[in-house]
């Protein structure tokens, strides 16, 4: 059924789409008012377009509808939900909506994947147990994972190219993962997302700094509740170490965001405001450069993508060693570049304390 070859050929074509499409969104972006202008919180030095998300949008849709080998009961479902959050997008681009009003256009998205396109969790594998139907828990689980993955990709959206670059390398994971593993579903979901890896690489020669276009809630929200969506595919009857996997792939924006939350819970400011402490801004902080910041990222990103790939392959008790070992790899991470604060370092505090004794 399916032409390796023509399949090549037609994710080619949605990147070329891409790239002729993004210019014009630019003039678009500017007749309609959704501009970023320089201030103290952001980085660019001058007035910005954004919605550079809607060319992704427009180039994968046209793709999927009129190119790819796929049928409208899976597409169309995306479609509507799509639709939805780029309007949120582009409402908040252009008038910087309220932090409630963009969860409520995540929200009503996500109701059409779950009802429509049957996509959410409704079984729990546990090692030594068996299975765990979610019941009325898989409505609340799935909404979650939604929000939490989508406003992931959203927060860490600081940078020229950075969302864009880090969404390539999770779906580019999650699409090796669907061909060859099939943990997210089967072929049609490993086209669905190598389309999506094609219409933002054909963006991102505009969004890599020095960019010339940002990708705007619009594109983070887009780029995020797709992520979220398609790690669902293969979550049906999810076994810990399937959950696990889709939540690794996004190592860096999930942890950007956790830590985050923590930060402010920490210095009691609210949980939604915006701050420079996120990862891209501690390295920057630390001496590194716009480009040189963006492309660690892009380096940490595909080692966490490493990392779950050798999940699909390890025995449990080698992706129990794997946990532990990453846990503590982040922790000092977070540590080393002062995410939650520069006085905050539990770990090394007590490897310093371990070696003075050893040394006594």
């Amino acid at each position: 059924m399916y032409n390796m070859f023509e399949i090549l050929m037609m994710l080619i074509a949605t990147a070329i789409l891409s790239l002729i499409i993004t210019p014009f969104i630019k003039k678009l972006a500017f007749l309609i008012g959704a501009v970023d202008q320089p201030d103290a919180r952001r980085v660019n030095k001058k007035a910005m377009p954004t919605i550079g998300g809607v060319a992704i949008y427009l180039s994968y849709f046209t793709a999927l509808f009129f190119m790819m080998p796929l049928t409208t009961e899976i597409v169309l479902p995306m479609f509507v939900a799509a639709t939805i959050i780029v309007v949120t997008g582009i409402i908040d681009d252009v008038k910087e909506i309220k932090p409630i009003a963009k969860i409520a256009g995540i929200l009503l998205a996500a109701l059409v994947v779950y009802y429509y396109a049957d996509i959410r969790m409704t079984m729990l594998t546990i090692p030594f147990y068996g299975y765990v139907e979610l019941g009325w828990l898989s409505f609340p689980v799935t909404i979650i994972w939604i929000l939490a993955f989508t406003n992931a990709i959203n927060l860490i959206d600081g940078l020229d190219g950075l969302a864009t670059g880090v969404s390539i390398i999770a779906l580019t994971t999650m699409g090796i993962m669907g061909f060859f593993f099939l943990t997210f579903g089967n072929v049609e979901i490993a086209i669905i997302v190598f389309t999506l890896v094609a219409a933002a690489i054909g963006f991102l020669p505009y969004n890599f700094f020095p960019a010339s276009i940002f990708l705007g809630d619009t594109g983070a929200l887009f780029l995020g509740f797709m992520v979220s969506i398609i790690s669902l595919q293969g979550l049906k009857n999810v076994t810990l170490i399937s959950l696990v996997i889709p939540i690794v792939i996004l190592g860096i924006p999930i942890t950007d965001t956790i830590f985050a939350i923590l930060r402010r819970k920490l210095n009691r400011l609210p949980i939604s405001g915006a701050d420079k402490n996120h990862v891209h801004h501690r390295l920057m902080n630390l001496g590194f450069s716009h480009r040189q910041t963006v492309l660690m990222i892009y380096c940490l990103a595909i080692i966490f993508s490493l990392i779950a790939l050798l999940y699909s392959i390890s025995s449990l008790i080698g992706s129990l060693f794997l946990t532990i070992g990453l846990g503590i790899g982040v922790e000092l991470f977070v540590e080393i570049i002062g995410l939650v604060g520069v006085e905050r370092r539990p770990l090394l505090d007590r490897i310093k304390k371990v070696f003075a004794k050893i040394n006594r």
